[in-house]
């Protein structure tokens, strides 16, 4: 559907409440996969592989082959669990997922479904406002990843239109867990952000566990998020729809907020929702059918007859237990008071969803206010501008790196946007930029008393009006100065020497 054929989004809510739900799939970083001795993938040293070189018989479900559960993802499944507030289940079961998908060789999924691992929990999301939302938490629950289908030949990268499919199984395999939230009503026109809150919550909660890398941009995290409308007043759950693989926090919120609308559009006007999975489009900010949404019970779930239940032992839950991490919430609240930021500076990074990276720029060396400044301001603007995440355009060592060139009076701020931009373009570290572009402040006395003594040849008066107090005439020679030196010049040593000549 067009864009033109959405609902104002206040409109929407003054007719509609937003009914919303979430599944987070969440890699493993685990040294293997999840039922096999093959490498994992979703660490990064196996990241970039040879499609279809991290396998064994297993992973392809070749006649003859068994299961065996990876041990270190039970025990990182069970760490999530408790840190999403579930109860442990004493005894859980794998189940057989059954459907038909090139990327699946065996046709069926190994996953859980009845009895999950992990279930009844609840994670705190503020929002902007100050707002608090508890998110039930449904289930948690084990599985493998499928396999990558690449298609060849079309337009949008999907298989309509693809003159052929090429399909990897490297990931196939991959231990994931998945968290289903329990049905969220009451967000009303918070319910984009919320999503957004959410799904960083999530990923905060991850990374404090050091279970996955959880790089949206890599498919290490990935949300599907579940919309629908209910006629204000009625009391009547409408028809869902599922935006699969979404995969930055800002793709989140601006699809939950696309589905409001578009939803809001088709039923004010008599129509009817289809329950499917839906792709999001990043380019357009738009929605696009995928395939009609399967019930349960199009699965044939049945028990995984070659895998035994998953049965941890008290001692072990409590072990882990006492291993957890702070809990994010109080996390933030260190790092604010350690930062020294005021509750708006604090919220802003927060709202960006930067409070990871900022936090990883500080630990390899930057001041925070020097680190909040490029990750709020130039590289926010710069992922804006191509509608993409700050953390996918540059990494926390190279924005630390770039401060200490900026405070070593190496690069000036205005050549820092450009060192940075060379960053994101690939040529390097900031160092290796500023050395392949020549980029160095110059900070040379001889040259620069040369640029000087040329700028104040063509404003002689300047000197007079600096002798008669006018400090800020030295100004016009700063500037003409750093214009001629291409803004390399080093501007504080330039006014130093503009009344060094004064007072002479």
């Amino acid at each position: 559907m067009a864009k033109a054929d959405l609902m104002d989004f206040d409109k929407a809510l003054e007719l509609f409440e937003p009914v919303l739900g979430f599944e987070v799939h969440v890699e493993l970083n685990t040294r293997t996969k999840m039922f096999s001795s093959a490498p994992n993938p979703a660490n990064n040293e196996f990241h970039d592989a040879e499609p279809n070189t991290l396998l064994t018989p297993v992973c392809l479900g070749l006649p003859g082959s068994l299961p065996v559960v990876n041990e270190q993802a039970v025990r990182y499944s069970i760490s999530f669990g408790l840190a999403l507030g579930c109860q442990i289940a004493s005894s859980s079961r794998f189940a057989r997922k059954n459907y038909f998908y090139p990327d699946l060789s065996k046709n069926y999924q190994i996953s859980q479904y009845d009895e999950p691992i992990a279930f009844d929990g609840s994670v705190e999301v503020e929002l902007a406002s100050g707002r608090t939302v508890t998110v039930g938490i449904e289930r948690a629950h084990m599985e493998e990843d499928a396999g990558k289908l690449t298609h060849v030949g079309g337009a949008t990268g999907r298989i309509q239109g693809a003159e052929y499919s090429l399909v990897d199984y490297n990931r196939a395999g991959v231990p994931l867990v998945e968290v289903v939230t329990k049905m969220i009503t009451g967000a009303e026109h918070d319910a984009p952000e919320l999503a957004k809150a959410y799904v960083a919550a999530i990923r905060d909660i991850v990374l404090a566990l050091g279970i996955s890398e959880a790089r949206m941009e890599r498919g290490n995290l990935r949300c599907d998020a579940n919309v629908s409308l209910s006629p204000r007043g009625s009391g009547k759950l409408g028809t869902r729809t599922e935006t699969k693989n979404v995969n930055s926090l800002r793709s989140v919120e601006r699809a939950v907020r696309y589905e409001i609308q578009r939803q809001a559009a088709i039923l004010h006007r008599g129509g009817t929702i289809t329950q499917e999975t839906r792709h999001w489009h990043e380019d357009t900010g738009t929605t696009s059918p995928g395939r009609p949404k399967s019930d349960s019970d199009d699965y044939r779930y049945f028990p995984e007859p070659d895998l035994l239940p998953v049965e941890p032992s008290a001692e072990l839950i409590e072990q882990l237990r006492a291993a957890l991490p702070e809990a994010p919430a109080v996390h933030r609240r260190r790092l604010k008071e350690a930062w020294g930021f005021t509750d708006l500076e604090f919220q802003d990074v927060a709202n960006a969803g930067l409070l990871v990276e900022l936090e990883e720029t500080v630990a390899a060396g930057a001041a925070p206010a020097q680190a909040r400044k490029w990750w709020t301001g130039e590289i926010s603007r710069l992922a804006n501008a191509s509608s993409v995440d700050p953390a996918s355009l540059v990494s926390p060592a190279n924005v630390a790196a770039l401060v200490a060139l900026i405070e070593a009076g190496e690069i000036t701020d205005r050549i820092a946007r450009e060192v940075l931009e060379g960053v994101i373009a690939g040529e390097g570290t900031p160092a290796e930029v500023v050395e392949k572009r020549g980029l160095k402040v110059v900070s040379d006395d001889t040259l620069l008393i040369a640029a000087i003594d040329e700028a104040l040849a063509a404003q002689p008066d300047v000197l007079e009006k600096i002798r008669d107090g006018k400090v800020q005439a030295a100004g016009a020679v700063i500037g003409a100065v750093m214009k001629a030196m291409k803004g390399q010049a080093d501007a504080a040593r330039v006014r130093e020497l503009v009344l060094e000549r004064a007072n002479a």
